[in-house]
């Protein structure tokens, strides 16, 4: 009999930390994901990235794209598996339409924040959100600097 892996606290899967750094986060909405067999096989080894994935907004669906699942070797040997082709997002109608509103007149971007298990699904956390300049990406990290460096002073008082 297999050895079963210690499970772990968390459900995320995997976190899209770029994502933080490059755009400000208004809304974020849960999102399906229609999978094929040996994408959840990889998943649930932790095999997954969402560096340059966002979505794609087409014919009223919504699409990951630029998302990266490795497939393990044992679980796709009759299979072709293509590692970053676009996978369905699940979402309701007026959620749908709510993003296409704001990507198409708001001038929003629409990119994926993480991928977690809920329920034994794989849900994934997306967000309208939009890009940052330079002068914002060095303001948020002085203030995460400063933040850090009053913990520590507070820690030593």
């Amino acid at each position: 009999m297999a050895k079963k892996k210690a499970k772990t606290s968390s459900n995320t899967i995997c976190q899209n930390k770029k994502a933080r750094h490059e755009y400000h986060i208004d809304t974020k909405f849960e999102a399906g994901l229609a999978l094929a067999g040996w994408e959840v096989k990889s998943l649930r080894d932790g095999r997954a990235q969402l560096v340059d994935s966002y979505v794609i907004l087409h014919n009223g669906e919504a699409w990951l794209a630029g998302a990266h699942f490795t497939p393990l070797k044992t679980a796709c040997t009759h299979v072709v598996a293509d590692p970053t082709r676009q996978r369905k997002l699940l979402l309701n109608r007026r959620e749908i339409d709510q993003l296409i509103g704001a990507t198409q007149a708001k001038g929003y971007t629409c990119i994926a924040l993480s991928l977690y298990w809920k329920n034994d699904k794989v849900k994934c956390e997306i967000a309208l959100a939009k890009g940052k300049k330079q002068h914002d990406k060095r303001d948020t990290e002085k203030d995460r600097d400063w933040n850090r460096q009053k913990q520590r002073l507070m820690a030593a008082k």
